[in-house]
């Protein structure tokens, strides 16, 4: 007797994530009951799934590299590669910066000045005071840049994006702004 491989279904998910995420999905577009589904990371078996009938999810993947799926049918013992691949890969978070500035002023002043130790070009900076953006993002330019001068009181911060691939970082440190007051005025 002559028996069929099983059936060949789509690789699904891969992708790219930040340093420190959860990883990307991988699975299969379907599967069939009495098959066995055997996902590869290059040469070394990850793990197995019985078919459902239904798609497949093999859950989230943080190694780099290739996965590939194949499947045996458990009656007959034949088995078929399925069709397709899913790449990981992973992408740097933003190179961490010191947060620049602060200090007091007198009320009345002009406020003090916040900015970062330096930057890199494709990055987008937001300013925070507490948990509020301050103005809008600044793009990196290859070294310090300045946010301005400031009379708020509070804690400053500075979370970096990459343009390129939505990774987030905080910057090192923060900067505080307080507000003294002027000297009582007597006759």
């Amino acid at each position: 007797t002559i028996s069929a491989p099983p059936t060949a279904y789509t690789v699904t998910g891969g992708g790219s994530y930040c340093v420190g995420g959860s990883g990307v999905p991988v699975g299969l577009s379907s599967s069939n009951v009495g098959v066995n589904y055997q996902l590869y990371h290059g040469s070394s078996a990850v793990a197995i799934l019985p078919g459902t009938g239904l798609p497949l999810s093999f859950g989230l993947y943080t190694t780099t590299g290739i996965y590939t799926v194949i499947a045996t049918d458990v009656v007959t013992s034949c088995s078929n590669n399925m069709t397709g691949s899913a790449v990981v890969s992973v992408n740097p978070l933003p190179a961490t910066y010191t947060v620049t500035g602060g200090g007091s002023y007198c009320t009345g002043g002009s406020g003090v000045s916040i900015g970062l130790s330096g930057s890199a070009t494709g990055i987008s900076y937001q300013l925070y005071n507490g948990s509020s953006t301050i103005g809008g993002p600044v793009t990196g330019t290859g070294s310090a840049i300045s946010f301005g001068t400031f009379t708020s009181g509070g804690t400053y911060t500075v979370i970096a994006t990459d343009l390129a691939t939505a990774c987030v970082a905080n910057m090192t440190g923060s900067a505080v702004i307080s507000i003294n007051p002027l000297p009582t005025v007597y006759s």
